[in-house]
């Protein structure tokens, strides 16, 4: 069975991972079980900064490496917190600080003017220098909410209200409503196409170069 590595060292994601690509036959290992290091995220995008994460891994494990980048696009921030949405309230700030900082941005924009949308890039590389990653992208759009609500969930979920989700944050949502609706699952859904679609499928790809997707 071909191994991809994922380029991070947090089970849970590995798992999520592991099931969202079951359908591929694929056994997927983070890089940490390699001791491969994180990356400085020093890319201007979402899809900059996972390329990044996926080629330092496919580097340091010398497999193909699947890498994710994903956070919070609110309008009326001008794009914020967009890539810094894990340290929008200074290096090492929690999920509560990211908040926090956030609800005070937005303390005076009406909640028809709070639109949002979380984004989720995810890149795939045979090698470190591979010239053509497969990219797959997924949107979540909603509005932020005036105060945290739920449990579930982590990071923005708390204030993010999801359009067409009857008034639950994310938050609120059982996780298999979340996981099909979420920015991840439709970069996922994505992915997972594209490797379809791939002539003689994944395990051809390790060893023949991938054609242009559109």
């Amino acid at each position: 069975m071909p191994t991809l590595v994922l380029a991070t060292g947090n089970p849970g994601k590995v798992r999520e991972f592991a099931a969202a690509l079951a359908e591929l036959a694929l056994e997927i290992a983070p890089q940490s079980a390699f001791g491969a290091p994180e990356v400085d995220e020093t890319g201007l995008s979402f899809v900059e900064n996972a390329l990044l994460k996926a080629r330092n891994a496919a580097h340091h494990t010398g497999l193909p490496a699947l890498a994710d980048d994903s956070g919070l696009v609110v309008d009326a921030l001008g794009g914020a917190p967009g890539i810094h949405s894990a340290r929008y309230a200074g290096p090492g700030a929690d999920d509560g600080a990211n908040i926090a900082k956030l609800l005070r941005e937005l303390r005076d924009v009406v909640p028809e003017k709070r639109t949002a949308r979380f984004v989720c890039a995810l890149t795939l590389l045979r090698h470190p220098a591979d010239p053509l990653p497969l990219i797959a992208l997924g949107t979540w759009e909603g509005r932020i909410a005036l105060e945290p609500r739920g449990t579930n969930g982590f990071g923005y979920d708390p204030v993010f209200l999801p359009f067409g989700a009857t008034g639950d944050t994310a938050a609120e949502l059982e996780l298999m409503v979340k996981n099909r609706l979420s920015h991840r699952g439709q970069a996922l859904l994505a992915l997972r196409q594209q490797l379809r679609d791939l002539p003689g499928g994944w395990a051809a790809a390790t060893t023949a170069p991938w054609p242009a997707i559109a």
